[in-house]
């Protein structure tokens, strides 16, 4: 990655950091939410061997509007237009219920640009290895359920990286088969 993307990059996360700074995930290990954007940003490079510094800027930034006091201007201003516009495009309307969100991801995931969706692709894939590793107090049928959304969303957005797109269905694949041993360990 030349020096000057890689500049970018970390600033957009520390960025990201300073906004996210007392945010952390669901679970008892209550993790810097902070991890998860890196993890994206990171499966972007390193998986999918993108290099687009729009892409890679909204990646780090994906839930920035969603989750902070961060505006769209700002983030342009910051950032540059298109990142920013990536960012909006993936965030969801949080006065909705929770499983509104998930519908409207199915709804409107033919919409988004390639460069958002390949950062929705890779955001369900890191959910999905986090939702399924760490010991999230979500119950089973949660956990199912977001995975059977994922998979309907990125059914309708997939082609863009056949790299991420194999990550996924490998993801799938994981999941499926963690899902079935931790519901045969519930059943004794």
């Amino acid at each position: 990655m030349p020096n000057d993307l890689l500049a970018k990059v970390m600033d957009a996360a520390v960025y990201a950091a300073l906004k996210h700074q007392y945010q952390r995930r669901a679970g008892y290990d209550r993790l810097p939410y902070m991890n998860h954007l890196l993890k994206v940003t990171e499966a972007l490079i390193r998986i999918g061997e993108e290099r687009d510094e729009a892409l890679l800027l909204a990646a780090v930034l994906h839930d920035v509007l969603e989750d902070t006091d961060a505006t769209h201007e700002e983030l342009a201003l910051r950032f540059g237009r298109e990142a920013a516009d990536i960012v909006l495009e993936l965030t969801d309307d949080m006065a909705l219920p929770y499983m509104e969100r998930k519908w409207l991801q199915v709804e409107k995931a033919r919409q988004l640009s390639v460069k958002a969706r390949k950062i929705r692709i890779v955001d369900k894939s890191t959910n999905i290895r986090d939702i399924l590793s760490y010991p999230l107090d979500w119950p089973l049928e949660k956990k199912q359920n977001y995975l059977d959304n994922s998979i309907q969303v990125v059914a309708r957005i997939r082609g863009g990286n056949p790299r991420l797109d194999a990550w996924f269905d490998e993801t799938v694949d994981w999941a499926k088969q963690r899902l079935e041993e931790m519901e045969k360990s519930i059943r004794g």
